[in-house]
């Protein structure tokens, strides 16, 4: 138990890894039952399938990275000549409401914070190896991915096989049950991306933001990412609509947290438990725990883990009772 706490940062990349390989199988065996060329009978190979997933994922990442970031360096180059005049007016209407004294300057107590330069140094080393981390953690499970889908038949015929004879059938139909809910849950983080990222582009251009469809597509993306995600989407919307006017920039933080709200409430139970099968209570509930237990990876696994220990709770002890 010592050393299962000791390596458990490993063992976390490789539940992630097993997860998502698990999610992805279905769409891995649509796509190798395609033929190569449409007069020949060979089938798309296995890794060649995993390959044109990855590829289009990263494409389509690309893509978007390509026609985010440049209106993004430009409406941020654009923001901060203007951070001035924003400060100024944002001072003079504080000071109008009696909240701050008309002698305070927010460019004064910018000057005045504290430049401790070991800190300084301290805070960036973290962060370039808090980078650096999260781009290896990444690039394993990705690989960790990959090899667990070319070799998925060979390592679930040995975990079956680790069970006794009379009860590998068992086993078999027990895992297919929480490989079923697997696949469901990662279809609905792409349902709600896809129903966050629809919403958002409609109420960025109804307020007349600035690249509505760029930044809806980041906060589709950003649907996907639990508990930072959607608040990582919404400081470029808020940003880009800064430029255009303060009151606009209000009105898009406003506009995500109602977003954020309905999402928390209404559409991920709904959604989580019409594709994975779980209650409402069970969903957040989990997600709950989750954030509690394990932060952001928490809340990343907390739904497909508790469908996996629904289907365990209903296939191992509900079933026996019921024969009881």
């Amino acid at each position: 138990m010592w050393a299962l706490y000791l390596i458990r940062a490993p063992l976390l990349l490789i539940y992630v890894s097993a997860l998502f390989a698990t999610g992805l199988a279905p769409l891995v065996r649509i796509i190798e039952r395609q033929r190569i060329v449409a007069i020949s009978r060979r089938r798309l190979p296995r890794a060649a399938a995993i390959l044109v997933i990855y590829a289009t994922v990263l494409g389509a990442i690309g893509a978007l990275a390509a026609a985010v970031i440049p209106p993004l360096v430009r409406q941020s180059q654009d923001l901060w000549k203007r951070l001035p005049d924003y400060l100024d007016q944002a001072q003079q209407r504080l000071a109008s409401w009696g909240i701050i004294s008309p002698d305070s300057s927010f460019k004064e107590f910018l000057q005045q914070a504290p430049a401790g330069s070991g800190d300084a140094v301290s805070v960036f080393l973290g962060a370039v190896f808090g980078f650096v981390g999260g781009i290896l953690g990444l690039v394993t499970i990705l690989l960790l991915t990959f090899y667990m889908l070319v070799d998925s038949e060979r390592m679930f015929g040995l975990f079956v096989r680790m069970f006794p004879k009379g009860e590998r059938n068992r086993v078999s139909s027990i895992s297919a049950l929480a490989a079923d809910k697997i696949s469901a849950w990662l279809s609905g983080q792409m349902l709600l991306g896809l129903i966050i990222g629809t919403l958002s582009a409609i109420g960025y251009a109804l307020m007349g933001v600035p690249y509505f469809f760029v930044l809806a597509v980041i906060a589709g993306i950003g649907e996907m990412i639990p508990m930072v995600g959607p608040l990582l989407a919404a400081v470029p919307a808020v940003l880009v609509a800064l430029t255009v006017s303060p009151g606009l920039a209000l009105g898009v933080a406003a506009f995500c947290w109602v977003l954020q709200l309905l999402e928390n409430n209404v559409l991920v139970p709904k959604v989580m438990g019409d594709t994975v099968g779980l209650s409402a209570v069970t969903v957040i509930a989990s997600l709950v725990i989750g954030s509690e237990l394990l932060g952001f990876v928490g809340a990343l696994l907390a739904v497909p883990t508790a469908a996996i220990v629904q289907v365990l709770i209903e296939e191992l002890y509900l079933t026996e009772q019921d024969q009881v």
